[in-house]
């Protein structure tokens, strides 16, 4: 999956579901489902993703949503393969950025 999302410092909880597709309740259950997800809360409690927190988010969805993994079994992953499988998660990201680039330059030929 290739998210666009303009570099900014940090992006609220509605961009972040705009840009995955998903509801906001469902990135607000998965912050409390797993550890590595830890979005910064202003004042009010609204809260501001990082650009960290937008990688693992990207990884999450991958894992549970394109992969089809269980909360559970994505999170033992997520603690014993972390290197390994985010090393690998990584090199199919740039690969589908590189074709989705690919497909813009054929549609404008």
């Amino acid at each position: 999956m290739f998210i666009e999302l303009p570099e900014k410092r940090y992006y609220s909880i509605g961009e972040v579901a705009k840009a995955f597709d998903v509801n906001t309740s469902l990135i607000r259950f998965w912050e409390k489902e797993f550890d590595i997800l830890k979005p910064k809360k202003n004042a009010k409690g609204n809260r501001k993703f990082t650009p960290e927190d937008i990688k693992n988010l990207k990884f999450i969805y991958h894992l549970v949503k394109e992969r089809g993994f269980t909360l559970d079994g994505a999170k033992t992953h997520l603690k014993e393969d972390r290197k390994k499988a985010l090393s690998n998660y990584e090199i199919i990201s740039k690969l589908e950025s590189i074709k989705s680039q690919l497909i813009k330059i054929k549609n404008q030929l």
